[in-house]
């Protein structure tokens, strides 16, 4: 771009020394090219700090790494590189055998808690039986034994009962009493097992369900699906190889249907000149010739080269955090669909703030020379 401008006020010198036959000597010389000097670094300065420019500058999008959550080999992939995909179209299947097998396995083992909870209900139910029966008993023993011991008291010598048969009876009464205790603490432990639910539910049916839906999880997981609407940029990815769910191993990269985001870093010493709005314009390499206008959408208000994380070590600055660039993102105004050009690609980017704005035609004309030079390139040959 400096070249440029040297190149046009060199021009124009000749221009005017042939036009106007000034001679060439030491005087004139001297004055075209300190005049030259004094000129175009005015014309720098002032455009530079108030029409920025930056080469630094791309059309970026967003990809997201596709990784399987279950570990298996692939059993079909379905999907072809850069055709359009609809949220929820399946992008490869995993070997479900091992994964239906778990969860038939755990329905089963389900069933089964379920049954032994309704034999639970009945054991607390037998129970609770057989304790009214043994205490009926105790109450019959214990009948007797007041019946004897009564007699016993009251008949004295002439007692039907004789001590030996009144300690029958009472023994007989404190066996059925121990029997009836042991019936009741069987019948409270009955008891506690049907009743030990969690939020209403036995806790090895509940931990089954658990289970259950995590194994019904792993194996809808083994069909990977597309997170939104978009397209698979390369496949890669084949039967027989295998998927694991590490987040340094993605068997896919999906890039998302949205409009690229056109942005560019400017030196840090803009900060006090672009603002949200600024007018500006942007040239690529794809589309030599072409001017696309746009406008300032958002200016990151940080700088990643000043960016800290929690670790285990003191954080200082960074020499290299100078050299940190202000980030803009821009809202292109002009519909450049019809030129094909591929997420990703390069751009050049001028913003003209309100600021001595008639030095902002300097810099139009050079971006427009800058973006006819991109017609000129080699591969080489």
């Amino acid at each position: 771009m400096d070249l440029l401008l040297i190149l046009t006020y060199t021009a124009l010198c000749y221009a005017i020394f042939k036009i106007f036959d000034l001679p060439v000597n030491k005087w004139t010389v001297p004055t075209a090219v300190l005049g030259g000097i004094f000129l175009i670094g005015a014309m720098l300065l002032l455009m530079n700090y108030n029409h920025p420019f930056t080469k630094v500058a791309q059309a970026a999008y967003v990809t997201t790494p596709i990784v399987s959550q279950v570990r298996g080999p692939v059993t079909e992939v379905p999907v072809e590189g850069n055709s359009a995909l609809n949220r929820g179209d399946i992008l490869f299947k995993i070997d479900p055998v091992p994964f239906q097998a778990r969860v038939d396995q755990i329905k089963a083992e389900l069933a089964g808690a379920i049954q032994d909870v309704g034999g639970l209900n009945q054991s607390w139910e037998a129970a609770k039986a057989e304790v009214t029966q043994i205490q009926a008993e105790r109450d019959r023993t214990k009948q007797s034994f007041d019946r004897y011991l009564e007699g016993y008291t009251k008949g004295g010598l002439n007692s039907p009962f004789s001590e030996n048969e009144v300690e029958n009876r009472r023994q007989m009464y404190l066996a059925k009493e121990g029997e009836l205790q042991k019936a009741q603490a069987e019948a409270a432990r009955a008891q506690l097992e049907f009743e030990a639910n969690l939020e209403g539910e036995n806790p090895i049916v509940a931990q089954l369900k658990a289970e259950l839906v995590e194994a019904e999880y792993d194996l809808a997981n083994t069909v990977v699906r597309a997170p939104t609407d978009g397209y698979v940029a390369q496949v890669i990815l084949r039967p027989g190889m295998m998927a694991v769910p590490l987040p340094l191993r993605p068997v896919m990269v999906f890039v998302h249907k949205e409009k690229p985001r056109m942005l560019a870093e400017f030196q840090q010493n803009l900060a006090q000149r672009i603002e949200v709005g600024n007018e500006a314009e942007i040239i690529v390499k794809g589309a030599p010739g072409e001017i696309f206008k746009a406008q300032v959408h958002t200016i990151m208000p940080v700088i990643s080269r000043g960016n800290w994380q929690a670790s285990g070590q003191l954080q200082g600055i960074d020499p290299a955090a100078s050299q940190g660039r202000i980030l803009v993102e821009f809202k292109v105004l002009d519909d450049i669909s019809e030129y094909h050009l591929p997420a990703g690609v390069t751009a050049e980017v001028a913003i003209y703030t309100d600021h001595f704005h008639h030095v902002s035609v300097i810099r139009k004309v050079l971006l427009r020379m800058t973006s006819w030079l991109n017609y000129v390139f080699s591969e080489g040959h």
